[in-house]
């Protein structure tokens, strides 16, 4: 059903229906092959608030979905039928019917008996024309416009506009891209760089003259008018998938059979946010920390990177290229505990034995640590600095309105050694922040007040189950438009890698609403970075985490990267948001783009749709069983175009005989891949089937070993069997021969048994056994093997030149389609 656009007039609706009433009471079945589909208009009668039925008429072909045309001023209204090998335009009143055929591909390998139809459309109007994008069976696409004369239509012309996947859907948008919703796999977004309207692609009519029966044709070609611009990951359909940790990354991969036909694929699905490398710099020694700085606090991009040694801090300037700095006025010679902008346009940098402003014309403040003491800790923000001495003394400075650091006469002494601290940014509105978070060595975090009449007063405690690595407060889940406050929450890092993230109350102090998680085996190191525009913590154990909020939702998601040592935010020209982390001896600039997204995945091309797979043990690899209906082996694809070369020669005449040659030639040589221009339909009960053995960590296919045509592969387990070495493994694959799905019927059925070698790279034939169904299901079972031959569970051992079957049960009442055992038990399904 489509609504038909009527400009103002009352709503119209096109339907196709069919009216098996007559076919339903029919016992003998001859009256479904006379019933005949109907294109119906109804009105919806505004004032009488009732649907009227306006009028019916049946149509020629079956057809399978209709496309609305542009209405009132903007075209002549009415309905595009699609139907098998034709398009049609109906209208209400004089308009006559406009039948164009549709066009078909050239030198095909599929049968040509087969229909060919129109499977989903896509309209794209302005004030000035309005035209259709339809797409074929095959993934070619059509651009369709309608010849008008005074309000009727009297011509549609079709022209090849590209070759996409199939798609259920398609989408013009108003800015010039076309979304792609493939009916299998990954989503494509185009942009649309051409019209199609100047090339030289022949132009098909509804006017030109054609014999009843007859087509067009193309020749198909590499994507000309549209520009592929991104790709939308999906897993549909998922057809088998296992939990394995085959990678040994502690944490289980989910590996999956994915997608159809030569858009299949084998995905690698790891928990964690996708990490892009942009960078990575190898430095002259291992760093301990980084921070980025900004020259003036309304910057864009960040100016410096300061990387601190156990002995040194080197400076970087952020530009094209990253250069050391000699003249930033951070001091150089000794190692950095903290640097920030601060105010404006100044920084600070606070060092073992001091802190130095920096203001932007270069001049210099330092602040220096008196007697034997050295500063351990410290906590910066834009304005203020706190600095924790040997001994737990803490040491308060904040900028004033000339932009001077000031020190704040009261210093605090803690009851214990000050092991983290944190200052939140300034709430909005606001020039300070109200607490500082102190982490103490007697496994306890106490928020201090920051206001000058308080006198650095504790406000609150908790106490924590080990002790405290780090501390960081920020504000999150504020609205997108910022209308709304967020929460200020305060995250705890223990040294026992679990990650504690409290309220953090912006009146009071309190601290409430404690959550706990577990990241990893090492100590937690929390870092406030920028995502979209909002705060984040990237948290940092054995395996790093991102916590942040996305859509209105909290995640604690962790990072598919190799693990890092200290982070910070970064933001340049090239990379907007990114992250600048020390790993080892190497500097890496990282941007984390799919936020969002529970997992990330790598993606392995197969060549049929993979029904089946199951893990090597000692090698961690995939044995794949790939089996295609409707499709041609890679052997029967090249005798038919041999012998389709070889007709076109013996057709061509005398005169034409070197331009046939050529032709059969090109066509021999024509190259498209499948995966984009999708392979030939065979027809129904036409099988290609093969084994893959394919490592999943580096994507590598060790074996493709093709079964011959009409064998379809069904069934595939490996067994060790009793009277066999213990060490020898066996594959054994169940495979029908001619099967026909509809009504089901099997020429016969074979169980192939292969040695496998412990690499599982190579596979060795030792027999087929010829069964009389199809064997649907296979089980190893206490040293012998169980297959499900249709309805009959069989037990067979092994033979020198067969399987050995040992006994049988009969008594399943339906088809067998799965195995399993466990002990002296069998489960049948």
């Amino acid at each position: 059903m489509v609504g038909v656009d009527v400009g103002f007039e009352n709503p119209l609706f096109a339907c196709l229906e069919i009216d098996y009433e007559e076919a339903d009471t029919d016992v003998t079945g001859e009256a479904v092959h006379k019933t005949q589909q109907t294109l119906t208009f109804y009105e919806l009668d505004l004032g009488l608030n009732h649907v009227v039925r306006k009028y019916s008429e049946p149509l020629e072909e079956h057809a399978n979905f209709l496309v609305s045309v542009p209405g009132g001023n903007d075209g002549p209204s009415g309905v595009l039928i699609c139907s098998e090998n034709y398009l049609t335009y109906k209208n209400l009143g004089d308009q006559h019917d406009i039948r164009c055929p549709i066009p078909r591909r050239r030198n095909d390998l599929d049968d040509p008996e087969r229909g060919m139809i129109f499977v989903c459309s896509a309209t794209h109007k302005t004030k000035s024309m309005f035209f259709f994008l339809a797409q074929t069976e095959q993934g070619d696409i059509f651009k369709v416009t309608l010849e008008i004369d005074e309000d009727m239509v009297t011509e549609i012309k079709l022209k090849y506009f590209d070759t996409v996947p199939v798609a259920t859907a398609m989408c013009v948008m108003k800015t010039g891209f076309l979304f792609v919703a493939a009916e299998f796999g990954n989503h494509y977004l185009y942009q649309i760089a051409h019209l199609g309207d100047d090339d030289d692609e022949p132009e098909f009519s509804s006017a030109m003259p054609l014999e009843e029966g007859d087509t067009f044709f193309f020749a198909p070609r590499p994507l000309k008018n549209l520009v592929l611009v991104d790709e939308m990951d999906s897993l549909s359909p998922i057809l088998a998938c296992q939990v394995a940790d085959l990678a040994n990354e502690d944490t289980p991969q989910l590996y999956m059979a994915c997608g159809r036909g030569p858009r299949s694929s084998i995905r690698v699905l790891r928990h964690g946010l996708e990490v892009s490398e942009m960078a990575v710099s190898e430095l002259p020694g291992n760093p301990n920390a980084v921070w980025t700085v900004k020259k003036r606090v309304d910057d864009e991009y960040d100016a410096y990177i300061i990387v601190s040694f156990v002995n040194a801090t080197l400076v970087l300037s952020i530009g094209e290229t990253v250069e050391e700095v000699a003249d930033s006025g951070f001091l150089g010679i000794t190692p950095t505990l903290s640097c920030s902008a601060l105010g404006d346009d100044a920084a600070v940098q606070v060092y073992p034995n001091g802190v130095r402003h920096i203001r932007s014309d270069k001049r210099l403040q330092d602040w220096k640590v008196t007697g034997k003491k050295q500063i351990v800790k410290c906590a910066v923000n834009q304005r203020q600095v706190v600095i924790a001495l040997t001994g737990g003394e803490l040491v308060y400075f904040e900028m004033d309105a000339t932009g001077e650091l000031k020190e704040y006469d009261t210093h605090k002494e803690m009851a214990s050694d000050v092991v983290c601290m944190a200052l939140g940014n300034a709430p909005s509105g606001e020039q300070m922040s109200r607490f500082l978070a102190v982490g103490l060595a007697d496994n306890t975090v106490r928020i201090i007040s920051l206001d000058p009449d308080d006198g650095l007063s504790p406000l609150s405690m908790q106490a924590l189950p080990a002790a405290a690595e780090s501390l960081c407060i920020v504000e999150m889940g504020a609205g997108e438009d910022d209308s709304a406050r967020g929460t200020l929450y305060l995250n705890i890092g223990l040294t026992n890698g679990v990650l504690l993230r409290t309220v953090l109350d912006p009146v009071t102090g309190d601290l409430s609403d404690t959550r706990t998680r577990y990241l990893g085996s090492r100590p937690v190191k929390l870092f406030r970075i920028k995502m979209q525009g909002n705060q984040a913590v990237l948290a940092m154990s054995s395996r790093s985490w991102l916590s942040y909020s996305y859509q209105n939702r909290f995640h604690l998601t962790p990072l598919s990267y190799e693990s890092l040592e200290f982070a910070s935010g970064f933001s340049s020209e090239q990379c907007p948001e990114g992250i600048v982390a020390i790993s080892s001896n190497t500097l890496r600039i990282l941007a984390l783009e799919k936020l969002g997204a529970v997992f990330n995945q790598v993606s392995f091309p197969v060549e049929y749709t993979p029904r089946k797979f199951i893990v090597h043990p000692e090698s961690s690899n995939l044995i794949i069983l790939e089996t295609e209906h409707n499709a041609y082996t890679e052997e029967t694809k090249r005798q038919r175009r041999i012998q389709m070369a070889e007709e076109m020669q013996e057709a061509a005449g005398e005169e034409e005989e070197e331009l046939a040659k050529e032709m059969a030639q090109a066509f021999l040589n024509e190259d498209l891949p499948e995966r984009v221009f999708s392979a030939p339909k065979a027809g129904a009960g036409m099988w290609a089937s093969l084994l893959r053995l394919l490592d999943p960590v580096e994507g590598k296919t060790h074996l493709i070993l093709r079964l011959e045509q009409n064998l379809a592969a069904v069934s595939v387990a490996l067994v060790k069997f009793a009277n066999q070495p213990d060490t020898q493994q066996f594959l054994v694959v169940g495979v029908a021969k001619d099967l026909q799905l509809n009504p089901r019927q099997v020429g016969c059925g074979y169980i192939y048994t292969y040695k496998v070698d412990t690499s599982c790279t190579s596979l060795e034939l030792v027999h087929k056994t010829q069964v009389d169904e199809v064997p649907t299901a296979i089980c190893g079972f206490q040293g012998r093997l169980l297959v499900g031959v249709g309805r009959m569970l069989r037990l067979y051992d092994m033979g020198k030149k067969k399987l050995l079957r040992k006994c049988e049960n009969k008594h399943i009442p339906n088809l067998i389609v799965d195995i399993r055992a466990m002990g002296h038990r069998i489960f049948v399904s």
